[in-house]
């Protein structure tokens, strides 16, 4: 069985390196295909994932559209000459148009309601769209709905133990409060228009003014004033620093994710809405979601509350809760591939 896993965000990496590991176990032949992002291949020589390079990325607007081309072509010859069975990604534009040119079966994963354009081109060819169950659309029979998030194919706690020596790394200790302050770029073309914090000095200042060690990690440059405050550890090192975080307040999604599933309460600052973070409020209470107008104020002053009556015993209970209904997500990719192939008319 051949498999073409295709990776365009170190996000996906995490996804799914799990399988990757565990692919010549099952007999699976997979081949790893990249777009050019330094993050993502530092995270694959990390893990000595083996991949091919298919794609410089562009940025916004019009270079978008180029980009998805470059991609669409390398993808293309990858899959030519490597003949897989099941095509797999993240959003999976690419390999779901691929696939009909190379007699191959898509199967794409996703939980981003509002990349819209996206997933109007994307959807309709692909052969299969697994969701979390929490997704708000309706895509229809090729929809598969799922009890977890993708942070579960990495972070589950069958596949993850956070390792405490991270906190030498970045000169902190468990005694310290730890708060990890995310910043994005918003240039992914499904942020375009959406915005986050106001002011980034002004939410570091009030942090720290509560003893808290704030450690940043930013796709954006930062002031310079705050550069002492990045968060000096390797990216597949950052999930055991999370783990050990009195608090995570930022403006991805993911790593809001990330936190809960580890049992560190998150604060998600940002205009956009998502099914995953919307539930791991309403139901679980370890994300708190703060949107529209003045949400910079009311992320501090929920930090700041958490801050000082953090009973971390609290948080775990909360998540134990959460791995009650929901399952390890690389076993259902796994279940989801070997299907996929032993639909494939070459298998």
């Amino acid at each position: 069985m051949k498999v073409l896993v295709q990776i365009t965000h170190p996000a996906h990496v995490h996804f799914f390196r799990p399988y990757i590991e565990e692919a010549a176990d099952l007999g699976h032949n997979v081949r790893v295909i990249a777009i050019r992002k330094e993050m993502s291949l530092d995270l694959l020589d990390s893990y000595g994932i083996s991949y091919d390079i298919v794609c410089q990325p562009a940025k916004r607007d019009i270079n978008q559209i180029r980009t998805q081309m470059r991609l669409t072509r390398g993808t293309y010859r990858a899959a030519k000459s490597f003949n897989p069975d099941v095509l797999t990604a993240i959003g999976g534009t690419s390999v779901s148009h691929v696939s009909k040119l190379v007699d191959g079966k898509s199967l794409v994963f996703y939980d981003t309601e509002h990349a819209t354009l996206q997933n109007s081109i994307t959807y309709p060819f692909a052969e299969r769209i697994c969701t979390p169950d929490c997704y708000q659309d309706n895509i229809g029979p090729k929809q598969v709905r799922y009890p977890g998030y993708h942070e579960l194919a990495y972070l589950h706690p069958d596949r993850f133990e956070a390792d405490p020596s991270v906190l030498e790394t970045v000169g902190v200790s468990e005694s310290d409060s730890i708060v990890i302050l995310r910043i994005v770029s918003w240039e992914a073309a499904h942020d375009v228009g959406e915005d986050g914090f106001d002011d980034i000095r002004d939410v570091v200042q009030q942090l720290e003014s509560t003893g808290a060690k704030v450690l940043i990690t930013s796709e954006a440059p930062l002031p310079r004033e705050l550069e002492t405050n990045r968060a000096s550890v390797p990216p597949h090192k950052m999930h055991d620093l999370m783990s050990f975080a009195d608090l995570f307040i930022g403006e991805g999604s993911t790593m809001a994710a990330e936190s809960a599933v580890l049992g560190t309460p998150a604060i998600y600052v940002s205009s956009i809405e998502l099914g995953y973070t919307n539930e791991l409020e309403e139901k679980y209470d370890l994300v708190y979601n703060c949107s529209g107008e003045n949400k910079q104020k009311k992320a501090i002053e929920k930090a700041i509350s958490i801050l000082s009556d953090n009973d971390h015993q609290i948080w775990q209970h909360r998540r134990e809760k959460l791995f009650e209904d929901k399952i390890d997500t690389t076993q259902f990719i796994i279940e989801q591939i070997s299907d996929m192939a032993g639909h494939s008319s070459k298998t």
